[in-house]
C-alpha cells in the first residue's frame, strides 16, 4: 500500500511474504518521477449514510433498493435544492453553498456539477463566480474572448470553472503543448512545497495570451484562477462524482427524511452538522423522532410504525459515557426477556453502577422507572455487590421523587445525548428573549431588505474561510430556525471575545435579502451564554 507522507524514501522488504501485509509511505511526487499509478481513494462517510439510508428504504419497500433505482432529475428534489433547505446532505450543506444555491438554482444534474466546483478557492480567487451567475440570470450576456475558447467553455457560459477548462485555455490560448500544460498542472499541485515554481508560468501565460490577442485584463484573471486552483479546485470529473452523491443524498432527504435522519445518526460522527441540529431540523419538517429507551432501543437509531410514515426511534450510540459491549449486552438480554425493572436490567445485562447512572442521566429508563430523578434515585440505589451476591433482588420500599422542571430536563438531555426532543432551550427563554426584543429566525424571514433587527440565536457554526478577508461567518439556531451571520473584520477585531466565547449569542444590525438569499450583517455582538445556565451546547468552527 502506497500512502501519502513525508517519507520519500524506499522501505527494503525483507520477507517477501510479508509484502501484503506492509504499508509504504512515499511521497507523491517520487511516484510520479517513478512512474507508477497513484490512487487516491476517500472515506466519505455520506457513502455510508447513503448506504444505510437505502437500507432502510429497502425495509420499508419490501425489497431491495439500490442507488441506481433513484429517480433521475426529480423536480421536487431540485426545488428542496433551490430553496438552500439542504441540512446534512453531501457538499452543498455548508453557508456558503447554502448562500448559492438561491442564485444558481440547480434544475439538473449538470447545474449540481457547477453548483459543486464553483464555490471553491480557484473560481473564487479568480473572481469568475459572480460572472458566470449574471450570466445565468441573463443579467449579461454569454460571450467568450475568441471563437477558439468556446470549445473550452461553451459548458459553463463562457466562465472558466474547472481545473481541466484552466488547462485548455492554457494551450489554446497561450499556445502550450500538451505535456506543458501537464507541467502547469504539477506546479498548481507542489507551489506550497515548491515556492516559485507556479509564478515562473506567469509571463509565459500572460505573453503567450496577449501575443493572441487576448485582454491583459483576462490572462491576469486566468493566471489568478490558477492560483486558486493551487489552493483547492475541482476537475470536471471530480465534480460530477461529488454530484451523483449530492443528488442521491438531496433526494433521499426530500422524499424519506425519517430514514436519512436515522441513517445520518448512525453514521456519526461525520459532516457539518451536530446530531441535534439534524434532528432539530428533521423535527422542523415534520419527522417523528422518539426518545431512546432501553427497552425498545437497538444500539443504531431505528424505525417503528412501518409501513406508514417511519418514526425515528433514538438508539444507545447516542448516549455519552456508555460503552458499546454494554450496548450491545443490554439489546441482547431484552430479546431473550423483556426487563421487569431496572435491577433486572442491571444483573441480567451486567451492567455496572457507573452505566446505569448513565443510562438514567439519558433518560432511558423511563419505561422501568418512571421520570428521570426517579431513574437516577433507582440507579443509585443499585451498589456494585460481591459476585456472590450479584444475582440476589433488593427488597426496598420505592421513595417517589417529585420529577424535575422541564429547564432541568432539557440540560440534562444535551449532558447525555447531546440534544433533546422537549422543546428547544430558547423556546423555554422565549419572554425573557422578548422582553429584550430579541425576534425568532421565523419573525426575521419575513423582514424587508435593509430592515435594523435584533436577533439571539445558539452558535452552532463559526467559519473564516481564507478567501474571505478576515469576515467570519456565524450560524444561529433558535426554536424556529437557523439565521446565517455575516461578521466582517473590522467588527470582529472590535469584539473577538463575544464573537470567539459566545454560546449564546445576540446579534445586532441590518436583514439583508436579495430573492431567497437572506443574511443578518452584524453591527454588534453580545453574548447572553449567562442565560444558558448549566446548558451544555457546543459550535463547530471552520477555517
Amino acid at each position: 500500500v502506497l500512502t501519502k507522507g513525508p517519507l520519500s524514501r524506499m522501505v527494503p522488504i525483507e520477507n517477501a511474504s510479508m509484502v501484503d501485509r506492509t504499508v509504504l509511505q512515499w511521497d507523491k511526487d517520487d511516484l510520479d518521477a517513478l512512474g507508477l499509478l497513484k490512487v487516491d481513494c476517500l472515506a466519505l462517510g455520506m457513502l455510508t449514510a447513503i448506504r444505510k439510508s437505502l437500507e432502510f428504504i429497502g425495509t420499508r419497500k419490501g425489497y431491495v433498493f439500490e442507488m441506481q433505482d433513484i429517480p433521475a432529475e426529480d423536480i421536487e428534489t431540485y426545488d428542496m435544492v433551490c430553496k438552500a433547505d439542504t441540512v446534512g446532505v453531501f457538499q452543498i450543506e455548508s453557508r456558503a453553498q447554502m448562500s448559492m444555491l438561491p442564485r444558481l438554482r440547480p434544475r439538473c444534474f449538470y447545474d449540481l456539477v457547477i453548483e459543486v466546483a464553483i464555490v471553491r478557492p480557484g473560481p473564487i480567487v479568480g473572481k469568475m463566480v459572480h460572472p458566470y451567475l449574471r450570466r445565468r440570470e441573463g443579467k449579461e450576456p454569454v460571450t467568450y474572448p475568441s471563437e477558439a475558447l468556446k470549445e473550452a467553455l461553451g459548458r459553463t457560459m463562457g466562465v472558466p470553472i474547472f481545473q481541466e477548462q484552466v488547462m485548455q485555455i492554457a494551450m489554446l490560448a497561450a499556445g502550450f503543448s500538451a505535456g506543458e500544460a501537464d507541467g502547469l498542472r504539477r506546479a498548481m499541485a507542489a507551489w506550497k512545497r515548491k515556492s516559485g515554481v507556479l509564478d515562473s508560468y506567469y509571463q509565459r501565460i500572460v505573453d503567450g495570451m496577449t501575443s493572441r490577442g487576448y485582454e491583459r485584463e483576462f490572462a491576469d484573471a486566468i493566471f489568478q484562477q490558477i492560483h486558486g486552483f493551487s489552493e483547492y479546485g475541482f476537475p470536471e470529473s471530480h465534480a460530477a462524482s461529488f454530484a451523483l452523491l449530492v443528488y442521491a443524498s438531496c433526494w433521499i432527504k426530500k422524499h424519506h427524511p425519517a430514514e436519512f435522519l436515522a441513517a445520518m445518526l448512525n453514521s456519526q460522527p461525520m459532516g457539518f452538522y451536530s446530531p441535534s441540529q439534524l434532528v432539530q431540523d428533521a423535527k422542523r419538517h415534520g419527522v417523528g423522532v422518539r426518545a431512546a429507551d432501553v427497552m425498545v432501543s437497538d444500539v443504531d437509531c431505528t424505525l417503528e410504525d412501518l409501513p406508514h410514515p417511519p418514526v425515528v426511534r433514538l438508539g444507545l450510540r447516542l448516549i455519552a459515557g456508555l460503552q458499546a459491549e454494554s450496548m450491545a449486552r443490554i439489546v441482547a438480554a431484552r430479546r431473550e426477556r423483556v426487563f421487569e425493572s431496572a435491577e433486572d436490567l442491571a444483573r441480567r445485562a451486567r451492567i455496572e453502577h457507573h452505566e446505569m447512572k448513565v443510562l438514567a442521566a439519558a433518560d432511558t429508563l423511563m419505561s422501568l422507572s418512571g421520570h428521570r430523578r426517579q431513574q437516577v434515585w433507582d440507579a443509585a440505589a443499585l451498589r456494585s455487590t460481591p459476585e456472590l451476591l450479584r444475582d440476589a433482588p433488593f427488597d426496598e420500599d420505592v421513595l417517589e421523587l417529585p420529577q424535575a422542571p422541564e429547564g432541568e430536563e432539557i440540560l440534562f438531555d444535551y449532558a447525555s445525548m447531546g440534544l433533546t426532543l422537549r422543546r428547544h432551550p430558547l423556546a423555554v427563554l422565549r419572554d425573557k428573549l422578548n422582553e429584550r426584543r430579541l425576534l425568532t429566525a421565523e419573525q426575521l424571514n419575513d423582514m424587508p431588505n435593509g430592515r435594523i433587527v435584533r436577533y439571539c440565536g445558539i452558535v452552532t457554526l463559526r467559519q473564516q474561510p481564507e478567501t474571505a478577508n478576515g469576515t467570519v461567518f456565524i450560524s444561529l439556531e433558535d426554536e424556529t430556525g437557523v439565521i446565517q451571520v455575516i461578521c466582517w473584520k473590522s467588527l470582529r477585531d472590535a469584539q473577538r471575545k463575544e464573537l470567539l466565547q459566545s454560546r449564546l449569542m445576540a446579534v445586532y444590525g441590518t436583514w439583508q435579502r436579495e430573492g431567497d438569499v437572506k443574511n443578518l450583517i452584524a453591527g454588534r455582538l453580545e453574548d447572553l451564554t449567562p442565560l444558558l445556565g448549566r446548558l451544555a451546547t457546543a459550535s463547530r468552527d471552520f477555517k
